[in-house]
């Protein structure tokens, strides 16, 4: 969880050019390149990008500031969702040249990703606490309609909260079209979405959700196998998550159908503070054994001071994932996907240029 998500491609100072393999473009009208809003890790951050909102009507009859402002507006009560037009949205941004230290929100950090042009209704059906720090909820959508690609996030919009949550999502689209739920996994922080998740959201509680993000896999029939190797820091495993959760649905969908998607192996490193922190351990556990030698997994843990139980303990390394660890999977079939604090992003993509991975097979989405 945080408050903006930039996404990019490759670890370098320049855009990569030419499309990605294996990805749509963000409104889903068929193939062409990931429209990614490309930036270089550590850039940023030494001046503040303002962003300008232009005033435009809506469906619904709100102003788009309005609906930004007051999350309580955006339920009708005659529909489960919100049709907003792309050109409701006029972005305008402006490099300041005075430093600030007001830190941009998600909105602000996200003005350029690709959006969905629906904000649709959801019912929390479900709360379980997947570590000592992270609520999962189970989100019940109400608008048949709803779609999203594996790795993308949803603006999360709250009755009566007037700060709008970015909040990756940790499941796949197969549940969402088998079930109807889309399913997060919150980190409690003091920013008012995330509080609200872990001191005031119950079963029952309605949200309204809007799907967007240039960070994401979404391989089609005709495309050529790639080998996946992802690398999460932290909470920044959900993305990741939620594609290691859609290669499982192709897995499946290839070997009950015989035709479809052929998908190569996929390795996850994942790297936390201790094991206590790692995020869906005993399901990546079950995915494994389930799917011997097609998904691997390797932890990580930074801070560990207790005893790494039996279960774990052939899975686990102490210390930072390494150059060592990653060159064994360079290939010209292999996609690298990264999420996690800028800090890890930074670091990984230099690791992976050191070792000689192509920038366009490198993808990152980093989270505050």
């Amino acid at each position: 969880m945080a408050a903006g998500a930039e996404t990019g491609r490759g670890g370098r100072d320049a855009a990569a050019h030419g499309p990605p393999p294996l990805s749509r473009d963000g409104a889903g009208a068929g193939r062409g390149r990931l429209s990614s809003r490309d930036a270089a890790p550590g850039a940023g951050g030494s001046e503040d990008c303002q962003v300008i909102m232009a005033h435009a009507t809506i469906y619904v009859g709100f102003t788009v500031p309005q609906l930004l402002r007051g999350a309580s507006r955006i339920f009708p009560t005659h529909s489960a969702l919100v049709v907003v037009r792309h050109s409701d949205f006029c972005y305008c941004t402006v490099n300041s040249t005075i430093k600030s230290k007001r830190k941009m929100d998600h909105l602000e950090r996200t003005a350029n990703n690709f959006r969905q042009e629906v904000i649709s209704q959801a019912k929390v059906c479900g709360i379980t606490n997947e570590s000592e720090t992270v609520k999962r909820l189970r989100l019940a959508i109400a608008n048949k309609d709803f779609t999203f690609k594996a790795g993308q996030w949803v603006d999360f919009f709250i009755p009566g909260v007037s700060v709008v949550g970015g909040f990756s999502i940790c499941s796949s689209p197969g549940l969402l079209e088998r079930e109807g739920i889309l399913e997060l996994a919150v980190k409690h922080t003091v920013h008012p979405p995330a509080h609200w998740i872990h001191t005031e959201c119950t079963l029952d509680s309605e949200v309204a959700l809007r799907v967007g993000g240039d960070f994401f896999f979404d391989p089609q029939p005709g495309d050529s196998p790639v080998k996946l190797v992802l690398i999460a820091g932290g909470v920044g495993i959900n993305p990741l998550f939620s594609i290691l959760l859609h290669i499982v649905d192709l897995h499946g969908y290839q070997e009950g159908k015989g035709n479809g998607y052929k998908m190569g192996t996929v390795k996850l490193y994942y790297s936390a503070k201790n094991t206590s922190e790692l995020l869906f351990k005993k399901n990546i556990l079950g995915l494994m054994n389930a799917f011997p030698g097609k998904i691997m997994c390797h932890f990580h843990v930074t801070q560990q001071s207790s005893q790494i139980c039996k279960e774990l303990q052939p899975h686990v390394t102490e210390g930072r994932i390494s150059e060592k660890d990653l060159e064994k999977h360079v290939s010209k079939d292999t996609l690298w996907y990264i999420c996690g604090p800028p800090p890890m992003i930074e670091s990984i993509s230099k690791l992976l240029s050191n070792i000689g991975v192509p920038r366009n097979c490198v993808f990152f989405e980093k989270w505050w």
